[in-house]
């Protein structure tokens, strides 16, 4: 009977994004035993498979090299991205002050900001000075 993959975490925790960031983050160092990313990470055997399990949900692949130590397939940065942020709780007025700005990360947020106001609020603009 084979295995199914895992579906992505729709939502994470704040300490668990933590806890991804930062094994993948020790990843990024290179190869590590399970028995250090254990100690460092304050994890379990079995929490620490949930962990890895999540990750390849999200596309992260981690595997187990030759020497039973266990390294990220891929650059840190490649990973990073596709590590969902938690919700960080702002409100509508936070948004629309982060989504200014000249990068692709503000443009992303002012689009889902721009996507929340045509359904919430028509012809209103996500510029919060014409908003004021």
């Amino acid at each position: 009977m084979g295995r199914t993959k895992p579906p992505a975490p729709a939502g994470l925790t704040t300490a668990r994004a933590a806890r991804l960031y930062k094994l993948l983050t020790l990843l990024g160092t290179g190869p590590q035993s399970r028995r250090l990313l254990l100690t460092r990470l304050k994890l379990d055997v079995r929490g620490f498979y949930r962990d890895l399990e999540s990750l390849r949900g999200l596309g992260i692949e981690v595997s187990a090299g030759p020497d039973n130590k266990y390294l990220l397939a891929g650059e840190l940065d490649a990973a990073l991205a596709r590590l969902p942020f938690p919700d960080p709780g702002l409100n509508v007025r936070d948004a629309l002050l982060l989504a200014n700005g000249p990068t692709a990360a503000h443009r992303k947020l002012r689009q889902r900001v721009n996507d929340f106001l045509k359904g919430t609020a028509s012809g209103r603009s996500a510029d919060p000075k014409k908003s004021r």
